[in-house]
């Protein structure tokens, strides 16, 4: 009966977010809603949702800004249309969540080029997608790329690999590290790049928890964050997320299947120690 009841009371609170996004509800104006004490509410509403009311909001109303840029409103109208005070609210919203600035979202990627292919590995196809700067994109999914083309629909797309993307097909073909160093072009929020550079210091075949990786950050506490963090990495096998288990032992979910990440690590267990 309990779960029912909460249940029903997030269901509420949703509905209430998504009806009254534009007057920006406070947490208290939430609870409120729902007849509860703002912290129970907030307990509650994280348990189940898995953010917190005020970041459920702000993805609710970041979705409603880019629905209005893609139809050419300005950055001005599109503050004023989602409920925000001003262009600095709606850009450190966008900088915040989308890691960029409404004016580069709106620009849907013109003057940017993207190379991308798909390679074989020991852990299935890989599509590599790379711009001047480096590898952006690494995944097991093949709907990337289509992702991709739609949210930068005024980039410049070749279906070949560029100078990154080579240097890592000859890797897994041979197992040897480049000479040249192998370039990302790394876009996140300043909290999930410094998750991402601590990924980088995992030696092949370690593994760490999530508990470590938030000491390494100088933020033991921050474990949830960390975990959405990695949970966000763009690049895998180069960013090693794989190498990041649980602190019961479990190997913990993985972007691209478990069972991959499985796969992964027993390879490099026998193939790189």
């Amino acid at each position: 009966m309990k779960d029912t009841f909460h249940f029903d009371i997030i269901a509420k609170a949703i509905c209430f977010i998504k009806g009254q996004y534009l007057k920006q509800p406070t947490l208290e104006e939430i609870a409120n809603h729902v007849h509860l004490s703002k912290f129970h509410f907030q307990r509650i509403f994280k348990k189940w949702v898995g953010i917190s009311p005020k970041d459920y909001l702000q993805f609710i109303t970041l979705e409603k800004a880019k629905e209005s840029l893609r139809k050419g409103q300005s950055t001005l109208e599109v503050s004023y249309n989602v409920g925000l005070s001003g262009n600095s609210r709606l850009h450190d919203l966008f900088v915040k969540i989308e890691s960029c600035t409404p004016g580069q979202f709106k620009k849907r990627g013109k003057g940017l080029t993207i190379y991308y292919g798909e390679i074989e590995t020991p852990f299935g196809n890989t599509i590599i997608a790379e711009t001047k700067r480096g590898i952006c994109s690494i995944s097991f999914d093949n709907q990337t790329i289509e992702s991709f083309k739609t949210e930068y629909n005024q980039a410049l797309f070749f279906n070949k690999l560029s100078r990154n993307g080579k240097l890592l097909q000859k890797y897994f073909e041979n197992w040897k590290i480049p000479t040249s160093p192998i370039s990302l072009d790394l876009i996140g929020t300043p909290f999930q790049i410094q998750v991402w550079k601590a990924l980088l210091k995992i030696p092949s075949s370690h593994l760490l928890t999530y508990q470590d990786i938030a000491k390494m950050i100088h933020n033991p506490k921050a474990v949830r964050a960390v975990g959405t963090a990695i949970g966000k990495n763009p690049i895998a096998y180069l960013i090693p997320c794989h190498r990041v288990i649980k602190s019961d032992g479990k190997i913990g979910n993985y972007r691209w299947n478990p069972e991959r990440k499985i796969a992964i690590n027993s390879y490099e267990s026998i193939k790189l120690k």
